[in-house]
């Protein structure tokens, strides 16, 4: 059964889900976790590429498009339109809804900013997993 973590970023983070995933995704490689992040607008997955390149000057994350990397050679997968089927790790979803694929899992991290549709979106994702009787943890991030 996955572990389902909500990061909800206070007001102060209006729109800054990107930078925070970019946070977390160095914090979860710290543990040596494969990780797929779940973007289902290619506008949106390819931000994040280009995010990851580049939200720190010091750090360097392997990660790309699923699609157009070999996914054997990398650790943190960005999808926008699909699953791979061999990651089971650690899935970030950046979606609006519940991905279809989340329960084989072992650990789902939401993220919500303020922004008025994500944070809608957000507690629909919270209530869909609550009534299928998942723990839930969250995290106020911010203020």
């Amino acid at each position: 059964m996955a572990r389902i973590d909500f990061y909800t970023l206070g007001p102060k983070y209006r729109g800054d889900r990107l930078r925070f995933a970019c946070q977390l995704i160095e914090k979860i490689r710290t543990q040596h976790w494969r990780i797929l992040v779940h973007c289902p607008e290619a506008a949106l997955a390819q931000t994040l590429d280009q995010l990851l390149w580049s939200f720190r000057p010091d750090s360097f994350l392997a990660h790309g498009q699923l699609g157009r990397v070999d996914p054997e050679l990398t650790p943190i997968l960005i999808s926008p339109n699909g699953e791979p089927e061999q990651e089971r790790q650690v899935l970030i979803n950046l979606g609006l809804e519940v991905p279809a694929f989340f329960s084989r899992f072992e650990r789902v991290c939401e993220l919500v900013d303020q922004t008025p549709q994500v944070l809608a979106a957000g507690r629909r994702r919270w209530a869909w997993y609550s009534q299928q009787s998942l723990t839930l943890e969250h995290h106020r991030l911010g203020g």
